[in-house]
């Protein structure tokens, strides 16, 4: 399996693109690993360092839905 990111050839992850944050946290509100994200390293770094921003500016919660 390809990482999403690799495929679309996307380097930079925008922490405040919280569509594309959803898709790799849970219902409960944790990080994805990932062998559930397919991402590779590099993206999955990425997106967790994203994922947190987002959450210290009140951009996503912190908790699930």
């Amino acid at each position: 399996m390809e990482c999403y990111f690799c495929k679309k050839n996307i380097q930079d992850i925008d922490f405040r693109d919280t569509l594309t944050l959803r898709r790799s946290i849970s219902g409960l509100g944790k990080i994805r690993k990932r062998a559930k994200t397919g991402l590779c390293a590099t993206h999955q770094r990425k997106i967790s360092r994203s994922i947190k921003r987002a959450r210290h500016l009140g951009l996503l919660s912190a908790v699930g839905k």
